[in-house]
C-alpha cells in the first residue's frame, strides 16, 4: 500500500499543468486515471496497452448505442464504459510521464484513436436517432452532424494549436486555471458527453442534454477557432 500511494504522488507531480481543463478534467478524470495509471505500474503495463484498453471499454459500447435499443440498463452500462474508456485515455499519458517512457508512435496511436472515438460516438447517435427515437422533426437527425463537426474541429484545431505553440520562443508556463473557466469549460469536457449517456433511457431527457451540449459546442468552437487564431499571430 505504501509503494501505490508513493506511485501516485509521482504520478501526480508528473502530472500535466490545469490551464484550460474543465472541471470534470481536474477533479474526476484526471484524478481516476491517476488510479489506473498507478495500478498498471504496479503490474507492468504499458502506456499504449492502457490506450487499446480505453478503446476496449469505448467501442463496444459505441457498437451498443447503435445497435441496441436505449434502456435504462443500456444506457447505465454504456456511460460507465465511456467514462472508465476517457478515464484510461487520462492514465495512458499519466504513466508514459511517470515512466519517462512516452514515445512519437504512443501520442500518434492516443490521437488517433481519440479522434475515431470522436467522429464514431456521433455517427452511433445519429443511427440511434434514426432507429429508435421518434424525433419531433426530421431536422433533430441534423444534430449529431453539426456537433460531430464541432468537436472534430475543436479537437484538431486544439492539438495544432498546441504544436504551433510550442514553436513559440518565451512562452510563460502554465498557471493554474480561474474556477470560472473551469466551470465554463464543462459543457465541451468530452467526459460530459459520456456522463450524458447515462440518461440514453429516456429519449426526451438524452435528446434535450445532447442538444445542450451541442449548442454548446458549436457556440465554443466559434469562440476558440477567434482565440486560437489571435494567439498564434
Amino acid at each position: 500500500m505504501t509503494e501505490f500511494a508513493e506511485v501516485l504522488r509521482q504520478l501526480s507531480a508528473a502530472q500535466k499543468p490545469a490551464k484550460g481543463v474543465s472541471l470534470y478534467t481536474q477533479f474526476v478524470n484526471r484524478p481516476a486515471g491517476r488510479v489506473l495509471a498507478a495500478l498498471a505500474y504496479r503490474v507492468g503495463a504499458t502506456p499504449n496497452q492502457l490506450t487499446v484498453l480505453g478503446a476496449l471499454f469505448t467501442f463496444p459500447a459505441l457498437a451498443a448505442v447503435a445497435l441496441l435499443p436505449p434502456g435504462p440498463t443500456m444506457a447505465v452500462c454504456v456511460g460507465t464504459a465511456l467514462a472508465v474508456g476517457f478515464a484510461l485515455d487520462a492514465a495512458d499519458g499519466q504513466l508514459a510521464r511517470g515512466q519517462r517512457s512516452g514515445s512519437p508512435s504512443g501520442e500518434w496511436l492516443d490521437h488517433v484513436l481519440d479522434c475515431v472515438k470522436i467522429v464514431t460516438l456521433h455517427l452511433v447517435v445519429l443511427v440511434s436517432f434514426y432507429r429508435f427515437f421518434s424525433l419531433p422533426s426530421p431536422a433533430f437527425l441534423l444534430a449529431p452532424m453539426v456537433f460531430q463537426l464541432a468537436a472534430v474541429v475543436i479537437f484538431f484545431a486544439g492539438i495544432l494549436t498546441e504544436k504551433l505553440k510550442r514553436r513559440t520562443p518565451g512562452e510563460a508556463p502554465a498557471g493554474s486555471p480561474p474556477a470560472l473557466r473551469s466551470v465554463l469549460l464543462l459543457p465541451v469536457d468530452y467526459g460530459l458527453t459520456c456522463i450524458s449517456f447515462l440518461f440514453l433511457g429516456s429519449q426526451d431527457v438524452f435528446l434535450a442534454v445532447y442538444c445542450a451540449l451541442l449548442a454548446a459546442h458549436v457556440l465554443f468552437m466559434a469562440a476558440f477557432l477567434v482565440k486560437w487564431f489571435r494567439e498564434l499571430r
